[in-house]
C-alpha cells in the first residue's frame, strides 16, 4: 500500500492581512483538504476518486492554484501564535453614593466590548461571548465568538466585534461572518471601522488601516506605544496611546498632528468635532479634531473609559476605583457616584442613559437625568432590576450557507476569480457591475452565486456592501 503524502503551504504577507495555511493529504484514492488562519485547526472536506492517479492529479491541480495565489510550502507551527494582551483588570471599590442603576446584566466574565443604540444594547467579554439585550434590559440574542471580545463597534448598519483570534465579525445577519483578518504579527488593542475601512491600534504604537478587501491601505508607528484608542471618521484616523493623540490622514497616513494629554491613553471615544481620551493621570482631554484646542476633565483615579453626549453637553468618566463622572461642556463636574459593579472598561451615553461594562462583566443602564441624580445623590435609588439571559444556545460563526432556489427579494451576486483573488461582482440589474461588493472571505467560492437581502453604496462610493443575510443560489 503506497504511504499518504501531505502537501502543506503557507500565505503569510508582511503588513497584510494573509495568514493562512492549506493542507493537501493524499491517501490512495481519498483526497482531505484542510484550510483557515494559520495557528488554528481550520476546515477540512474530503473527496474520493475512481483511482490513486485521478486522486493525486485533483490534490496536484489544488496545490497548483494555491501556489500561483502566492503560497508557499512551510513547516506547520514554525510561524508563532498571534500575541494577545488582555488588560489587567484591576477595580476598586468606590467610596461615592451609589448610582441610579435601573437594570444590570452578568456576562458572566469581564467586559470591554459596548455598543447602544435605539434598539439593541450589545455586550461581548473575554469568554467570547455577546448577548444583546433590549433597551429595557431583555436578553435576546446570544453569539459565541472563537476567542475574547476586545470592542464592538458600528458602521452605519453594521455592527462589528474584533475577537483575539485576529478577525473581526459582522453581527448583523443571522450568523457572525468573518469580516476582517488582521495580521498576524499584530497585537490588537482595539478598532475601528469607517465605511468599511478598518483601523487597528496595537501594544507597540503601531496602527494598521486596511480596505473592504482587507488590503493594507498604510502603516504607522506613532511615538507612544499601548494604542488603546484609535477612532475614525471621514477626515482621518485618531490614534491614542502612552504618548498623547495622533491624527493621521485617512487616505495615505500622512502626519496631521499630536497633542499631548499629560498621561498615557487608556480609552478613546469620539463625537462630529471632538475626540476624548481616558487618561492614566486622573482626567479626560478632549481635543477639537482639527488639534488646535483640547479642554481637561479632572477626576479622582486613573479613567478606564470616557463618551460624551452627542451635542457635547455631557461628559461621561468612569475610573478604576468603580466610580463613574459627569462633567459639563466646560469641565466642571457636575457629579460623582459609584457603579456598584466595578470599574467601567468602556462606556456609552443614549437618550439620558449611560451605559458601561466592567471588570466584573455587568452590562450596567444607569439613570442620568438630573430627577434620578439628585435623588441619588440624597440616598434615594431604584429597584435595579437583575437581568438573566433565558436557556438560549449561542450561534457561532459559520461558513455554511442555507441554500436558495429563489432570488426574488433580494440581489443576486457572483463570486468571480480576478488575477487570482476572488471578488464578488453584482449580478442583478440596477447596480455598478464593475464595482466589487464587501463579502466574507470563507464563503466565496469562484463562479457560485448568492442571494443577499440587500446592498448599500458606500458613502465614498466605489463598492458595495451587503445588508442582511446571505443564501447560495441553486
Amino acid at each position: 500500500m503506497t504511504a499518504a503524502t501531505t502537501t502543506y503551504l503557507e500565505l503569510s504577507e508582511e503588513g497584510g492581512s494573509a495568514h493562512k495555511f492549506y493542507e493537501v493529504v493524499v491517501d490512495g484514492t481519498r483526497v482531505t483538504i484542510r484550510y483557515g488562519r494559520i495557528g488554528e485547526q481550520g476546515q477540512s472536506k474530503a473527496s474520493s476518486f475512481a483511482d490513486a492517479q485521478k486522486a493525486h492529479a485533483a490534490a496536484q491541480k489544488k496545490i497548483n492554484e494555491k501556489k500561483r495565489k502566492g503560497y508557499a510550502p512551510a513547516v506547520p507551527g514554525a510561524r508563532s501564535a498571534r500575541p494577545v494582551t488582555r488588560r489587567a483588570i484591576t477595580s476598586r471599590r468606590s467610596t461615592a453614593r451609589t448610582a441610579p442603576v435601573l437594570w444590570s446584566f452578568d456576562s458572566g466574565a469581564a467586559a470591554f466590548g459596548i455598543f447602544v443604540d435605539g434598539e439593541r444594547c450589545w455586550v461581548g467579554n473575554e469568554n467570547g461571548e455577546v448577548f444583546t439585550l433590549t433597551p429595557g434590559g431583555e436578553v435576546v440574542g446570544r453569539f459565541r465568538l472563537p476567542d475574547s471580545v476586545k470592542c464592538i463597534v458600528a458602521d452605519d448598519f453594521w455592527i462589528y466585534a474584533g475577537c483575539d483570534d485576529g478577525r473581526v465579525y459582522d453581527l448583523s445577519g443571522k450568523v457572525p461572518r468573518a469580516a476582517y483578518d488582521i495580521a498576524a504579527n499584530v497585537d490588537i488593542y482595539w478598532l475601528d471601522i469607517h465605511d468599511g475601512i478598518l483601523g487597528v491600534s496595537d501594544v507597540e504604537g503601531g496602527l494598521t488601516v486596511i480596505d473592504h478587501e482587507e488590503e493594507s491601505l498604510w502603516n504607522r508607528r506613532s511615538h507612544g506605544d499601548s494604542g488603546w484608542m484609535v477612532r475614525i471618521d471621514d477626515d482621518g484616523v485618531y490614534h491614542g496611546h502612552s504618548a498623547g493623540i495622533t491624527k493621521y490622514d485617512l487616505t495615505d497616513g500622512n502626519h496631521r498632528w499630536h497633542r499631548d494629554t499629560g498621561g498615557p491613553v487608556l480609552f478613546g471615544w469620539q463625537e462630529a468635532d471632538a475626540v476624548y481620551a481616558g487618561t492614566a493621570r486622573n482626567q479626560v482631554r478632549m481635543v477639537d479634531k482639527a488639534g488646535r484646542s483640547d479642554r481637561s476633565f479632572r477626576c479622582d483615579a486613573a479613567v478606564y473609559s470616557c463618551a460624551a453626549s452627542p451635542d457635547g453637553r455631557y461628559v461621561f468618566a468612569g475610573d478604576n476605583f468603580s466610580s463613574v463622572y459627569c462633567f459639563d461642556a466646560d469641565g466642571r463636574r457636575l457629579w460623582k457616584l459609584g457603579t456598584g459593579c466595578g470599574s467601567a472598561y468602556s462606556m456609552q451615553y443614549h437618550d439620558a442613559r449611560l451605559y458601561l461594562v466592567t471588570t466584573s462583566g455587568t452590562l450596567a443602564c444607569l439613570d442620568v437625568s438630573e430627577t434620578a441624580v439628585h435623588d441619588a445623590e440624597q440616598g434615594l435609588l431604584p429597584q435595579t432590576v437583575s437581568v438573566k439571559a433565558p436557556p438560549m444556545a449561542a450561534v457561532v460563526p459559520s461558513s455554511t450557507l442555507e441554500v436558495a432556489t429563489d432570488s426574488s427579494g433580494g440581489v443576486v451576486v457572483e463570486c468571480v476569480d480576478v488575477d487570482g483573488r476572488l471578488r464578488v461582482h453584482v449580478v442583478s440589474p440596477g447596480f455598478q457591475r464593475e464595482w466589487n461588493v464587501q463579502f466574507p472571505r470563507d464563503i466565496r467560492q469562484a463562479g457560485i452565486r448568492y442571494v443577499v437581502d440587500g446592498l448599500a453604496e458606500s458613502a465614498r462610493g466605489g463598492f458595495y456592501r451587503v445588508r442582511g443575510d446571505i443564501r447560495r443560489l441553486n
